[in-house]
């Protein structure tokens, strides 16, 4: 989970405050990964819900800084798939209740 985060503030210059990371865990036989993966069980698939807004050259730098930051961990680059979902901040409860494009995030989101 710190891999993520650390992506994502690296690439899309997060505050170190805003953590919403989630680690789901299939056994196995409940997750099926390509067929040409040398070590399935490494085989990892991230998604990301994020205010729209980044740049072409952040996403870039997000997606190497997540493979990069998993490496260590033993998976191997071909085994790390991203989804990043870009959703509109007017669509975001954050806050109490407020929608997101009413919200002073601390953070620069077009970047």
């Amino acid at each position: 989970m710190e891999a993520m985060h650390a992506a994502l503030r690296e690439a899309f210059k997060i505050v170190a405050s805003d953590r919403n990371v989630r680690l789901v865990v299939h056994e196995p036989h409940r997750f099926a990964c390509p067929p040409d993966r040398k070590q399935p069980e490494f085989y990892t698939q991230v998604s990301i819900d994020a205010f729209e807004g980044r740049s072409l050259d952040a996403k870039r730098a997000l997606y190497r800084a997540i493979v990069g930051n998993l490496q260590p961990l033993g998976i191997p680059a071909d085994h790390v798939n991203i989804l990043l979902r870009e959703i509109a901040k007017e669509n975001w409860g954050i806050r109490g209740g407020q929608a997101g494009c009413d919200v002073e995030l601390g953070y620069k989101v077009d970047v």
